[in-house]
């Protein structure tokens, strides 16, 4: 199993970026999708997590409202779509499969740096 985060960078606050995580390697559609991240010194939070298809999402309450989970089940990606980002959100994002009776999978992570 391979989880290949993408898109992080360096963006302003109130800017926008979109997170992909391309799957290979297991049946995606029949796992549930999570987004965590963690910044220095702090513990990982639970951004969003997502159902296997695509029907309930979650998310914490620092980001409700301004980022979007979602997935493709055809070509195998979670993204996460992050809008008006503020200092805070400045961390290491990973993705995480979940399957009940199954591994737990991560990914290497992607980082996102708000700054001005």
């Amino acid at each position: 199993v391979q989880l290949v985060e993408s898109g992080g960078g360096l963006v302003q606050p109130g800017g926008s970026l979109r997170l992909s995580c391309a799957a290979s390697g297991l049946t995606f559609s029949r796992y549930f999708m999570s987004w965590y991240r963690q910044a220095p010194g702090k513990a990982r939070e639970l951004v969003a997590e997502i159902s296997n298809d695509g029907g309930s999402t979650n998310y914490a309450d620092s980001v409700k409202g301004r980022f979007t989970i979602s997935r493709d089940n055809a070509n195998n990606v979670v993204y996460l779509q992050m809008n008006s980002l503020k200092h805070e959100d400045t961390a290491v994002y990973r993705c995480k499969t979940y399957r009940p009776g199954f591994d737990d999978y991560w990914g290497q992570g992607t980082q996102v740096t708000v700054s001005s």
